[in-house]
């Protein structure tokens, strides 16, 4: 006789407990388990069915080989790139991204492109009505004959149109604004999310049909719903950008056939959203002249390469705590080549404001930015302006030691295409080694510099 009983069950992976914890046992998410009646009865065997000769298990010799699963380019490089060369038919897409960042209007583009080779694409959106969407592509010039439109939100009715169409490409914005029947809550609960997936999911696998899912991601960035939903499709895509600038990125983060360390960059436009095949020119700044508390790095985003122009400003302050600002670069790793400055390369940088920011929006975390960070400040505070035909690679240890950074033979490849022929890197071994070098054929931007010579080490 089955009896209900109470159970706690965590909406990210489906873990269940007896009593009440803060934090996930399995997945160590917190605040995400709740309260669940569940149902215990007694376990039933179960029995075997006859598999029939269609899906009867193979030799692994006789199964088709990972060369037979061919990609089809959707017409955009740039995600092809990240997708490994295309798409997958039958494969289960994953695109997330910050509301506004611009989803929908790559995902159209997409459907565009693919439609414009002949292909019949269902576009189905669950939060637009299909004035909104058409008036989005009359705008981006994105009007198909063979692109079709729908607005549902029920699950049902949407496997209906994929009946009725039969198209080759399927887009669903977005899987948490989609319901089902078969599941209780509302839409955009973990279970409603959960039912929703696999059904799409199946679907694609049985007919052999590409879907595209548009997923929301929550305050901290991550995809909202269970994480089961990550592990359910073949490819999770990150669409990243601020909304301030006009840069996108689009990263792999799971590619079930294709590597996941590609990034395809993009630009917004009023036009739409357009390819950059070379952003070697999007993080550089305009002025002609040299400028101190400037450096450029070659950064690596996936397996691209591209410079990176990095800018300090250094001002006296008499606060008893100067400021720390920052903008695309990490913080504490600021502060600590502060430090390392301070104690390696005697620059009395505790009393000043210190200001460090990228150019162009882009962020840069890596350690290969350490060198370029640090002849930045010190151009910002010696107040004379590096050569434009420099670059700086390298990661900084405490010891004020320059390790290489990774990819350097790429890096160092990318520079010298781009017309850098100094290139300053972790062949100098020491900060102070490499702080000489840099200011060997320097420009003074004063001609009576504000700064004395005993204030300033002679590097």
């Amino acid at each position: 006789m089955a009896r209900p009983a109470t159970a706690y069950r965590c909406t990210e992976c489906g873990w269940t407990t007896a009593k009440w914890v803060g934090q996930c046992g399995e997945c160590q998410q917190w605040n995400t388990v709740s309260e669940t009646t569940a149902t215990t009865s007694s376990p039933r065997a179960v029995v075997p069915i006859r598999v029939s000769a269609g899906r009867a298990a193979k030799p692994i010799t006789e199964v088709g080989s990972a060369d037979d699963v061919s990609h089809w380019p959707s017409g955009i490089a740039e995600f092809d790139r990240v997708l490994g060369g295309g798409i997958v038919p039958g494969a289960a897409i994953l695109l997330s991204g910050e509301p506004g960042v611009g989803k929908s209007t790559l995902l159209l583009e997409v459907a565009s492109r693919a439609a414009a080779k002949g292909m019949r694409v269902l576009y189905v959106s669950a939060e637009e009505s299909v004035n909104q969407v058409r008036m989005r592509a009359t705008r981006t010039g994105a009007l198909q004959q063979s692109l079709y439109l729908a607005a549902e939100t029920d699950l049902a009715v949407i496997l209906g149109q994929i009946e009725q169409v039969d198209p080759q490409l399927v887009i669903v914005d977005s899987v948490q604004t989609v319901a089902s029947s078969a599941s209780e809550g509302l839409a955009g609960g973990p279970s409603q999310v959960r039912e929703v997936a696999s059904t799409l999911i199946r679907v694609a696998k049985d007919r052999n049909l590409p879907i595209l899912l548009v997923g929301h991601v929550t305050k901290d960035g991550t995809i909202a719903g269970p994480r089961l939903l990550e592990h359910l499709v073949d490819v999770v895509l990150q669409f990243e950008g601020d909304r301030q600038t006009a840069l996108r990125f689009v990263r792999s983060q799971k590619n079930r056939f294709g590597p996941t360390d590609e990034v395809g960059c993009f630009e917004m436009t009023g036009d739409g959203i357009a390819e950059v095949a070379d952003p070697s020119g999007l993080f550089l700044s305009r002025t002609r002249q040299p400028v101190s508390g400037t450096c450029v790095t070659i950064a690596v985003e996936g397996r691209r390469a591209m410079p990176v122009e990095i800018q300090a400003l250094i001002v006296s302050s008499s606060a008893p705590m100067p400021r720390r600002v920052v903008n695309g670069v990490d913080s504490s790793r600021v502060a600590m080549l502060l430090a390392v400055l301070e104690r390696r390369a005697k620059l009395p940088l505790s009393t000043s404001d210190v200001y460090v920011s990228t150019v162009g929006g882009i962020r840069v975390t890596e350690p290969g930015a350490d060198l370029a960070i640090a002849l930045a400040i010190a151009s910002a505070f010696k107040d004379r302006a590096l050569p434009g035909t420099l670059t700086a690679i390298g990661e900084i240890s405490l010891a004020g030691e320059i390790r290489p950074a990774s990819s350097a033979k790429q890096r160092v490849a990318e520079a010298h295409r781009l017309g850098f022929s100094t290139v300053i890197d972790a062949g100098s071994e020491q900060l102070i080694a490499a702080l000489r070098l840099a200011f060997a054929e320097t420009v003074s931007t004063n001609e009576k510099p504000r700064l004395r010579a005993v204030d300033v080490p002679q590097f």
